[in-house]
């Protein structure tokens, strides 16, 4: 038997287990299986491990991307570029010792379902929010030459707040990315707080967020003429790169 899983807290619903249930099945996997483990802090994925010689591969997911990280032997060149950790890969040699392995699968997720939306215009972004998911997002922006400045809260380097959003800065930010879980159901009446009376047909807005299909950001975009996006092509892309690096 062959075991994967996602970590994170809580787990009220996952897109990864029934995604990777539906792929095993479909390449007739039968001794493969993907289970959840909702786990409050971090360091419990070690008794996980231990506790189950099957598991091979783990999805790391909120609030635990970047608390998994000290837990681990080695980081692969992406995930230490990026600070956060989406994958793990488990091994244990002939004498039983196991080797985990961290890396992020978000990059390739996030960069290239963003790519065939963007126009020579989509020059500058604004990341709105700054935890895990965040991260990869930067590191993917950097791959395709995309400047940005990040929006938060609280006032920090680098950072605009969300009262500092003018309507001078929106017409320069034309790519908008949510990486908040505002949105998300079942709280599908909210949305990041930026001025949205300055969007136009000029602006691309990307929500990692893909439940509910359309988000209330994507809806305020929609209304303005603006492309938008949601996070779920980036989920199965990201899913598909997870199971290249179990399997290589």
């Amino acid at each position: 038997m062959k075991k994967f899983g996602l970590i994170g807290f809580p787990l009220s619903h996952s897109f990864s287990q029934k995604y990777f249930t539906q792929k095993f099945e479909q390449l007739g996997l039968a001794d493969h299986q993907y289970n959840l483990y909702p786990i409050e802090e971090a360091k419990m994925l070690l008794d996980i491990i231990n506790n189950d010689h099957d598991l091979v591969g783990i999805n790391v997911t909120i609030p635990h991307k970047i608390a998994v990280m000290p837990l681990l032997d080695t980081l692969d060149d992406v995930a230490k570029g990026v600070g956060a950790v989406n994958v793990i890969k488990i091994t244990r040699n002939e004498f039983g010792k196991v080797v985990l392995t961290g890396s992020n699968s978000d990059v390739v997720g996030f960069r290239e379902s963003l790519r065939p939306l963007l126009k020579p215009s989509h020059k500058k972004a604004l990341i709105l929010g700054t935890g895990g998911a965040s991260k990869a997002v930067e590191y993917a922006l950097n791959e395709l030459g995309i400047t940005y400045k990040f929006v938060s809260r609280t006032a920090a380097q680098n950072n605009y707040t969300y009262e500092q959003l003018s309507g001078e800065l929106m017409k320069e930010y034309s790519v908008i990315i949510n990486c908040s879980p505002l949105g998300t159901y079942p709280n599908i009446d909210a949305c990041p707080t930026i001025p949205y009376e300055f969007l136009t047909s000029n602006h691309l807005l990307y929500d990692l967020v893909y439940n509910p299909e359309e988000t209330l950001f994507m809806k305020k975009g929609k209304e303005k003429g603006a492309i938008v996006k949601n996070g779920l092509e980036m989920l199965h892309l990201q899913a598909e790169r997870s199971w290249e690096i179990w399997n290589k």
